[in-house]
């Protein structure tokens, strides 16, 4: 007879079907955490509530610094040209917040009209009142940049308490609401201005709760020294320690951020490369921007749900008749009391509950008796949402990441190519990078590379053992397990020994390497010498391989075929056991050696046989690399 019951169970256990990640998030709040949120007064006590636009939006980039520590100009530097609105200058230029956005004209929209708009992110921007949305505004224009990303310039901090209260509008508060919805948080200081004022001490405190998104960087750092940088450094990292209060040491990025000469450019290579981690986890933006909303709804649930315990926990501790602001007074007092009790009777992580002092403010404008009492419904809702419908959503992530795993910010200044001259870094894999008729990449260095191979005095076969080689790699310095790693790639024909060709590759990889670039995982095919192609695929794709009929590939001995100092005499005659013989002949003097390849022996000057490589017993090759 209750049938119904368990019908309902099983289709709460089942989720809802969507396109795509974004598209299941908004269903998925609109339907189960929204009605808990606004039941639990979530907008009045934390953030306001939210709107599709806030699911659409680009990922959004968030600047903030005091005055003329080049905010503005960091901006201009990224996108490579002048936007609508702009100034730019050593006085506080930039009185207003400012959202420059992608656009197909040039324009600049005033904040009132933004913050109307359902299409956009900023509709609660209207609870700060005219006062701010006179002072914000949106700068539109063309640029490839701003296709994957949204910037948002601020007003520079002032010092003392004055120019606060001067300025309107509750300016903490909106940069809060700003930070909440960024992606990224960037902190920008001046090296020659590093004191942190009073103002921009209480707006650490309010975003440092969004630690995981801020980046520091320490700006116009070429206007110093090296001496200079090191203590500007030092000073920098103290101060930010008594300010953010965590033993964790923060990344600060440095760099000069704009299009003008360097003024001492002796840390250029530095500069450069804190330049390409800075861009690279910009870059990241569009392609995890799914999971950050992901994860930040998750976040927002479970505060939710902490709300509705807390709120519900007030009410019934109010009196029926008598006394109710006494005990309210004293339960905002005792406030960090009413949290341990709820930790305990609902088994809720400390680090689930909010501010205690935000709270105390908050909660002193309402009547606790008029708070909803505990919905289990709602609540119960919310959790099968955690369980099962968020579960769903994160099964897409995978699929959806693959589909726009190459998605990358463009234009501007992450529009380099990875051939350019300037590009900081290589990549092997990519076919418009450098390279020779032949197609190997190598051939361009090969001269200075054969240079040092004829300094090691290979051997009759035209190789040099791996120990020999060995004490080569080592002069770059590099740890033995990325020169293993080295070694296993450039070891094609993997005999423990390199030739002419294969010490080439080797030298190259380790140059690319100290030029700060990654090893491939594997040799790209544009990495392999044209004489050992043939081979490789042989080796790699036996089923489609050619080089059939005993043919001796030209990789045999020394390398590159046309190397003047080696000849060959053909496919050989036929040995009495079967095998093929070879005649070659390499101009050195009084060398002439024949290798019979069915007896596996070299015969070599004064009637001498050498055995063939066994890699059993062979003391070089990867084991020289063993730490």
């Amino acid at each position: 007879m209750f049938s119904w019951l368990s019908g309902n169970k099983k289709q709460r256990d089942v989720a809802d079907v969507y396109n795509n990640v974004i598209d299941g998030l908004k269903q998925t709040y609109r339907k189960k955490l929204l009605p808990l949120e606004r039941t639990y007064l979530f907008g009045d006590f934390h953030s306001p509530y939210m709107n599709d636009g806030d699911f659409n939006a680009k990922p959004m980039v968030l600047l903030i610094g005091q005055y003329s520590t080049g905010k503005t100009t960091f901006i201009r530097y990224l996108l490579e040209k002048d936007f609508p609105g702009i100034r730019i200058g050593p006085e506080p230029t930039t009185d207003r917040f400012m959202a420059i956005m992608h656009g197909p004209n040039e324009q600049v929209t005033p904040g009132n009209a933004l913050a109307v708009d359902p299409t956009r992110q900023f509709g609660a921007l209207q609870s700060f009142g005219n006062a701010f949305l006179s002072r914000f505004e949106a700068s539109f224009l063309p640029n490839p940049v701003l296709e994957s990303i949204t910037l948002i310039d601020t007003p520079g901090i002032l010092s003392g308490e004055k120019q606060r209260l001067h300025r309107g509008y509750d300016f903490e508060g909106v940069l809060g609401w700003f930070a909440d919805r960024a992606d990224m948080i960037i902190l920008l200081f001046d090296a020659h201005k590093l004191d942190i004022s009073d103002e921009f001490r209480r707006v650490i405190n309010i975003i440092k709760k969004n630690q995981t998104k801020i980046r520091i960087v320490l700006n116009k750092a070429d206007m110093i020294t090296t001496q200079q940088l090191m203590r500007v450094y030092g000073a920098l990292m103290w101060s930010l320690g008594k300010v953010l209060g965590t033993p964790e040491v923060t990344r600060v990025y440095i760099g000069s951020f704009w299009d003008q000469p360097l003024h001492h450019d002796e840390n250029r290579k530095l500069f450069e490369d804190e330049q390409l981690d800075l861009f690279a986890d910009i870059q990241s933006l569009p392609r995890t921007n799914a999971v950050r909303k992901l994860n930040e709804m998750i976040k927002r649930a479970r505060l939710a749900k902490v709300q509705a315990f807390i709120l519900s926990h007030l009410k019934g501790e109010m009196p029926s008749l008598f006394g109710k602001q006494s005990k309210k007074d004293a339960l905002i007092e005792s406030l960090d009391q009413v949290f341990n009790a709820i930790h305990k009777s609902r088994n809720i992580p400390v680090g689930d509950f909010p501010s205690v002092k935000v709270m105390r403010e908050k909660l002193g404008e309402y009547d606790f008796t008029r708070f909803p009492k505990l919905q289990p419904h709602l609540l119960e809702i919310v959790d099968q949402m955690l369980a099962v419908d968020i579960s769903h959503i994160m099964k897409m992530l995978p699929k959806e990441e693959d589909m726009i795993k190459d998605k990358r910010i463009r234009g501007g200044v992450f529009g380099q190519t990875d051939n350019d001259p300037f590009s900081t870094k290589r990549d092997l894999t990519k076919e418009d990078h450098p390279a020779t008729e032949e197609g190997w990449i190598v051939a361009q260095d090969s001269a200075r590379y054969d240079s040092v191979f004829e300094k090691l005095r290979p051997d009759f076969q035209g190789k040099v053992a791996g120990n020999i080689a060995r004490q080569e790699m080592m002069k770059s310095k590099l740890p033995n397990s990325v020169l293993r790693r080295i070694w296993a790639l450039s070891d094609i024909d993997k005999d423990g020994l390199l030739d002419r060709d294969e010490f080439a590759v080797a030298m190259f990889l380790i140059d690319h390497k100290l030029s700060g670039n990654d090893i491939p995982e594997s040799l790209p095919e544009r990495l392999i010498p044209p004489s050992k192609r043939m081979d490789f695929r042989r080796d790699h794709y036996p089923s489609g391989g050619s080089g059939g009929g005993g043919q001796e590939s030209s990789a045999s001995y020394g390398g590159r075929r046309e190397d003047p100092a080696a000849s060959y005499s053909g496919r050989g005659e036929e040995s009495g056991s079967g095998g093929d013989s070879y005649s070659y002949r390499r101009e050195d003097p009084g060398v002439d050696r024949t290798v019979t390849s069915s007896s596996q022996s070299y015969q070599g000057r004064g009637g001498r046989s050498m055995e063939a490589y066994d890699p059993d017993q062979y003391e070089g090759g990867l084991g020289n690399f063993v730490n």
